[in-house]
């Protein structure tokens, strides 16, 4: 009882030391594990998956702020380390630019006004770089974190024709995941989920669902928050496969699916892929009468297409766009040109109706799919995959919203740490009998309003 325990401290080196050694899943992986050897956890079975946003420890900036405060940045690491080197120099006029944090309500007024100063930002920063990199300048300076940002940031934000300095325009930036968004954390994206625009991470929650064990998290992912939902599907898997821990269906929402994993999932890891397949977008598929992909029968053996009207297409040929395999087939102008049912197939000006499909297993694949998620029983076989919020909704609860960390590492660290308390806390309620909360309904919503007309 008089131990006065531990200072912080330590917990900050153990913090340090497992990301250093890569080991941030290690306790969680630890748990699962002993779940796994006491029953609670098995093959087969069903799971599902959902991710939210996490705000990174930075403030979002706008372009202007974002410049200024990398350049900030810079020359407070550079104070901080070579006073005497900056001071012989630097222009009096940078204090007072740069001496305060960078706010928008600090910057000037005006579309014209904020321009010039995106310029004369820029033409601060190449300033401050060629001083860096002159013959006579500390080689050291340019391995500092900070300037190194500079750096990296200016290639992205800036660049020079015979010598006047031009700010990049939306089209010539980077994509945003190779994008800094704060010189403070470099792993940090701006990214957009479902209308919400965010800086920071994204964190992926597997979970079991089925009634008779306890629903325990079986795998958590920290990525940056640019990264897609479907490139995480068949992580999952790979990372559940090896501990014997995959499902016999796992449950997602749309974000998840595509053609390509739903045979992935079958093919590879005899997984079902429980979820919404996007349905299609063509002008024919938004019209009642139109003659979407579906109205037309694909013969792969022969590698050809037949029309609504009985006609066979006319060109077969595959090609791969951005790594996807695809077909493209085109009906002849001798067929469409003249047929009736051409103004529910197609308004191109020559007549011509071309299909865009994937190989012959994926668009399969996607049309049973598709199919099978307007009956009644996939209805209720997908509700269980509404339970994954709940599981959302106690992550942030225990802090996962927003991270206290720099970096993606820390940040996914103290996610796994979030989802071991969360199996703990949901293992003792499982064992004791607490049963389980109930959906939150406010006041207005219970009453049992009378319709009027």
């Amino acid at each position: 009882m008089e131990d006065p325990g531990f200072d912080f401290s330590v917990l900050s080196g153990f913090r340090a030391r497992l990301v250093e050694h890569g080991q941030e899943e290690h306790i969680f992986e630890l748990l699962v594990e002993r779940l796994s050897g006491l029953g609670f956890l098995r093959a087969g079975g069903r799971q599902r998956t959902d991710s939210t946003h996490v705000l990174a420890a930075v403030r979002a900036l706008n372009r202007a702020e974002f410049v200024g405060e990398v350049m900030r940045s810079a020359l407070n690491a550079l104070a901080a380390c070579e006073p005497g080197w900056l001071a012989a120099w630097a222009p009096a006029a940078w204090q007072e630019r740069y001496g305060e944090r960078v706010d928008a309500y600090r910057l000037p007024n005006g579309e014209a006004a904020r321009a010039d100063y995106l310029i004369q930002v820029g033409a601060d920063g190449y300033r401050l770089l060629e001083r860096i990199y002159d013959r006579g300048a500390p080689a050291w300076l340019r391995q500092v974190p900070a300037v190194q940002v500079l750096r990296e940031a200016w290639i992205q934000q800036y660049y020079r024709t015979d010598g006047e300095v031009r700010v990049r325009q939306g089209k010539d930036l980077p994509p945003g995941r190779f994008r800094l968004a704060s010189p403070y954390d470099r792993e940090a994206r701006y990214g957009v989920k479902r209308g919400t625009g965010w800086v920071g991470y994204k964190v992926h929650l597997t979970e079991t669902c089925d009634d008779d064990t306890p629903h325990l998290i079986t795998y958590v992912a920290t990525t940056d928050a640019t990264v897609e939902d479907s490139q995480m599907t068949a992580v999952v898997w790979d990372d559940l496969a090896p501990r014997e821990l995959l499902p016999a269906e796992h449950a997602v929402d749309m974000g998840y699916t595509s053609a390509a994993l739903l045979v992935q999932a079958m093919t590879t890891y005899d997984v079902t892929l429980l979820g919404p397949m996007r349905a299609s977008t063509s002008r024919q598929a938004g019209r009642d009468d139109g003659f979407d992909l579906s109205a037309f029968t694909i013969d792969f053996d022969n590698q050809q297409a037949i029309c609504p009207a009985g006609h066979t297409s006319g060109k077969w040929r595959e090609e791969t766009s951005r790594g996807t395999p695809l077909i493209r087939l085109a009906f002849r102008k001798r067929d469409c040109g003249p047929c009736p049912l051409r103004p529910r197939c197609t308004t191109a000006a020559i007549g011509l109706r071309q299909l865009t499909i994937r190989p012959k297993a994926q668009h399969e694949a996607l049309e049973r799919a598709r199919r099978e998620q307007l009956t009644d029983d996939w209805k209720e076989r997908y509700k269980i995959r509404a339970g994954v919020e709940g599981t959302i909704s106690q992550a942030v609860r225990a802090g996962i919203r927003r991270t206290r960390y720099l970096g993606l590492n820390k940040t996914h660290l103290a996610n796994a740490l979030s989802a071991a308390a969360i199996n703990l806390i949901r293992l003792d309620a499982w064992l004791t009998e607490t049963p389980l909360g109930e959906t939150r309904v406010s006041y207005f919503a219970r009453l049992d309003l009378a319709l009027t007309a």
